[in-house]
């Protein structure tokens, strides 16, 4: 495994996750809007929000959302997803987060709407119905798991027989080199609250286990990659323009601030190849 087990399991906190993104929702929405997730850049000169837009057409083309499906958003963030699949699709959406300001924020937006519906808890300890829904999603959210072999347990109990679940991954190449893994992916992962990174091979591999069948598995990292220059401009630009960016990000007592100095971090282990992003594909048994 690329992360010794131990350290990818014993020293992530829920809470710490929840932490993270409420001390960052400032930042995090600033930096991506309403969509906490990359963008698919498929052409040269794509928006970033159109590349955003285009990752959560792939996952609802792989998931088949149609009108009617009934889908759970894992880590839905600001709900963002969860509102173009019930707007567009014409599916019934039930949006997670574990984190507190972006459950207000998504709530906030559309005050009082039943679709999609968010929940403030934690996916590896919810209350949802055995075989429930049509389509489990998650977008980059298994890495904040503690534990991805009850991530995987959790959505093969809701899912109906044949349900689909469809999620994408921060992965890592089948062999790290030593420099890789100690100057990109762990302080990525220590630094982000990740419970580490995975090869494809893993995530399929604990799919099986759960009784999740592996359907397809398609390598975007060369389209996604290019989310992170964009990132790392809005980031420094921010912080020439606004003093207050400067503050929010290197005030004494922020744990989480250094997290914004993270993304070049992010930027060169996809620029070397130690880190890929994988859309991984399921249907239950």
């Amino acid at each position: 495994m690329s992360i010794d087990s131990l350290e990818r399991t014993s020293t992530l906190d829920p809470a710490e996750v929840a932490a993270h993104y409420d001390d960052l929702d400032k930042f995090y929405r600033a930096l991506w809007g309403e969509h906490v997730h990359h963008g698919l850049f498929l052409t040269r000169g794509m928006s970033p929000e159109e590349a955003t837009r285009k990752l959560i057409g792939v996952v609802a083309a792989e998931a088949k959302v149609q009108p009617g499906s009934t889908v759970c958003d894992v880590g839905c963030g600001y709900g963002g997803t969860s509102r173009v699949l019930a707007r567009e699709y014409g599916a019934s959406v039930t949006g997670l987060t574990i984190s507190a300001a972006q459950h207000a924020y998504a709530c906030a937006v559309d005050p009082g709407t039943e679709n999609p519906r968010y929940l403030l808890c934690d996916w590896l300890h919810n209350d949802l119905e055995p075989d429930s829904f049509d389509i489990v999603i998650a977008i980059e959210s298994s890495e904040h798991m503690p534990d991805l072999a009850a991530f995987f347990d959790q959505a093969a109990r809701v899912l109906r027989p044949g349900g689909r679940l469809v999620v994408c991954a921060w992965l890592t190449r089948d062999a790290l080199r030593f420099w890789e893994q100690r100057m990109l992916i762990g302080p990525i992962c220590r630094e982000g609250r990740l419970r580490g990174m995975e090869t494809a091979g893993e995530y399929q591999r604990l799919g099986r286990e759960s009784r999740l069948i592996p359907i397809s598995f398609g390598d975007v990292s060369r389209q996604v990659k290019a989310t992170w220059p964009i990132c790392a401009r809005r980031v420094l630009g921010g912080l020439i323009r606004d003093p207050a960016n400067r503050r929010f990000l290197f005030r004494d007592g922020g744990p989480n601030r250094i997290f914004a100095l993270t993304l070049f971090r992010i930027w060169l282990a996809y620029e070397v190849g130690a880190m890929r992003y994988g859309v991984l594909t399921y249907e239950k048994l």
